[in-house]
């Protein structure tokens, strides 16, 4: 078979954008073929130019590269400017008639200011796609607040789920919602460009952290709906809030099988509870659940320590092998297979 072109070949891509929302999603673009450009704040250029490790070969030292900046850069051409400056903007305004796509993920407001808001843009060009990533979107009581993926996750109600029961709040180590944000943006940039396609029209998008974060809610947002105030969510460590048990549980030495139930499976042939029956309270029987759940994970986590070969015993969902000491083993009790 013949090789095919990337799907974005021929499509460019004007990129004002820096840190980890914005740029993983020109980053996707790039690697799906779009000719992107990324404009840089001169002097300095994009702020994750600081972050990271620099190369180690010498000569390379006084480099603004960096193993940040180049996770969620490459790819792409690059041009230092001043927008402060109105000859600054009027080289912006002179590219934009000349590229697809523009990304942008300054605070609301600052494009406009800079008389470089999709009206604005649109007005030269109309066919324009102009993507804008945000905290909390362009419009609303959040809107004029800058911030970073852990506000968002605080904003959206994420933060408040994270940890165990018994302790504070914790935080992702990663920056999940920048990087869904990113891959979301990327996305609706496509059926943009495939509306345009069949419609000669251009789009502005809206992209915000806080719509990100705000549809991971697995199950709380319909049960928020149903129950109304009297529906918190609590903080379960690593058990499933409609389903269980789960957790990451220790196989031997430094070595974790991360494992899930389907609800209902039995997955340590425990004796039933006769709470379970249908005569019982229900009242009582949701009241005891988070406890059938915790007698579960003990039973799990007692196998995995028995075991000699690596497969799961009676598993009812998927189990599988992960290796290393990261954190999920190094806040764990001296009993084999604690969480």
């Amino acid at each position: 078979m013949s090789a095919k072109l990337p799907m974005l070949t021929g499509y460019r891509v004007l990129d004002i954008t820096q840190f980890v929302a914005g740029p993983t999603c020109t980053r996707i673009l790039a690697e799906l073929g779009a000719e992107v450009i990324k404009l840089e704040l001169a002097p300095s250029g994009d702020r994750g130019r600081a972050s990271g490790d620099k190369p180690r070969d010498g000569k390379f030292k006084t480099g603004s590269q960096s193993t940040y900046f180049f996770q969620h850069n490459h790819s792409k051409k690059s041009l230092a400017v001043d927008i402060k400056q109105a000859r600054g903007r009027e080289l912006v305004r002179a590219i934009v008639p000349k590229v697809d796509v523009l990304v942008e993920n300054f605070a609301p407001g600052v494009m406009a200011r800079a008389g470089l808001g999709y009206d604005e843009l649109s007005a030269i060009h109309p066919a324009l796609i102009m993507c804008s990533v945000s905290l909390a979107g362009q419009t609303g009581p959040l809107s004029r607040k800058p911030g970073f993926d852990y506000m968002g996750a605080a904003y959206a109600g994420i933060t408040s789920l994270i940890g165990e029961a018994d302790r504070g709040p914790a935080q992702f180590a990663t920056a999940i919602g920048d990087h869904a944000t990113g891959v979301t943006a990327a996305m609706s940039i496509g059926f943009a460009l495939l509306h345009r396609q069949r419609t000669g029209e251009g789009q502005y998008i809206d992209c915000s952290l806080v719509d990100t974060y705000f549809n991971m809610h697995e199950v709380n947002v319909p049960k928020s709906s149903l129950r109304g105030s009297s529906f918190a969510p609590k903080r379960a460590g690593s058990l499933h809030p409609d389903g269980g048990p789960t957790g990451v549980f220790r196989y031997r030495g430094e070595e974790f099988i991360p494992a899930s139930t389907r609800r209902g499976g039995d997955a340590t042939t425990m004796p039933r509870s006769s709470t379970s029956s249908k005569t019982g309270s229900a009242v009582f029987r949701a009241a005891m659940r988070p406890l059938r759940r915790w007698r579960r994970n003990v039973c799990l986590a007692h196998r995995f320590s028995l075991c000699t070969r690596p497969w799961p015993i009676r598993i009812c969902a998927s189990a599988e092998r992960s290796g290393g000491s990261g954190t999920s083993g190094s806040a764990n009790s001296t009993s084999p297979g604690w969480r």
